[in-house]
């Protein structure tokens, strides 16, 4: 699929411990989104299951890449003629998880994330159920024209991430999350969102929950970092078209990508 200026619609909803009614409502969201026009559906972190709670739960609804969920994306994408990106709960070893995020079209998974910084702060400890993804390949696909990379929300906070991501071509960074909120959390997610956007001269493209678990805004950020499209409160969809255009007159205006004398290292 190609599109000159392709279109992208952000998802804000609430998962939660219902498998069924996540995906029923990943259903309404992407029909929603496609009779707007969009070409890219994102859904937020953990959209297949949910609780604000982590426990033990997690394991037990987790599924595999070729499982329902997937299998529910896919049969979406095909319908609508879309590519629907989500984050999900993956089948990990040792009864722990994969917080993963799949990009997935009528072809089935084209790309796969498994969330690499743990949430271990402010209060929460993800890591006692989350296994963390190994260091790779940067996450990343093509489609309509563009390239796209997956992240998801901790990752925010380690601007190396995003980096790795357009070192691989990507034009906009994707980031499902489950921002939670919290003392000054709406503000730092405002301020990573755009920090990203305008340090890497890209689109960033954020789905979030709701609250009263998440912060919301998500949002739809250009790569000179103003807010081309966003949810503020409560469930909805935003739409928005990202422009190819856009962002070579961006890099070539401010180059600070060419003009970079470090380089990502993992360690």
């Amino acid at each position: 699929m190609t599109a000159a200026t392709p279109l992208v619609a952000v998802c804000q909803f609430a998962p939660d411990a219902s498998p069924e009614r996540n995906r029923e409502r990943i259903g309404e969201l992407v029909a929603s989104a496609a009779q707007r026009g969009a070409d890219l559906v994102v859904l937020p972190e953990y959209s297949n299951y949910f609780t604000a709670e982590m426990d033990e739960t997690l394991a037990q609804h987790a599924e595999s890449l070729d499982g329902t969920f997937v299998d529910t994306l896919r049969a979406l994408a095909a319908q609508h003629g879309v590519v629907v990106v989500a984050g999900m709960v993956e089948t990990a070893d040792a009864g722990r998880v994969h917080n993963t995020v799949v990009a997935v079209s009528d072809a089935g998974v084209q790309a796969l994330y498994r969330k690499q910084h743990l949430y271990d702060a402010f209060g929460q400890r993800e890591s006692d159920w989350i296994e963390p993804g190994e260091l790779g390949d940067p996450a990343v696909f093509d489609a309509f024209g563009m390239r796209f990379g997956l992240m998801t929300c901790y990752d925010l906070r380690f601007p190396e991430v995003a980096r790795t991501l357009v070192d691989a071509g990507a034009d906009a960074l994707i980031v499902p999350a489950e921002w939670v909120r919290g003392p000054l959390k709406e503000h730092h997610w405002n301020t990573l969102l755009t920090a990203r956007a305008i340090e890497n001269t890209a689109y960033v493209v954020a789905a979030d929950h709701p609250a009263p678990v998440g912060v919301g805004y998500t949002q739809v950020i250009d790569p000179q970092g103003v807010v081309v499209a966003g949810v503020s409160a409560g469930e909805g969809v935003a739409v928005a078209s990202l422009d190819p255009e856009l962002i070579a007159r961006t890099r070539e205006t401010n180059p600070s990508l060419r003009l970079r004398r470090y380089r990502v290292v993992p360690r």
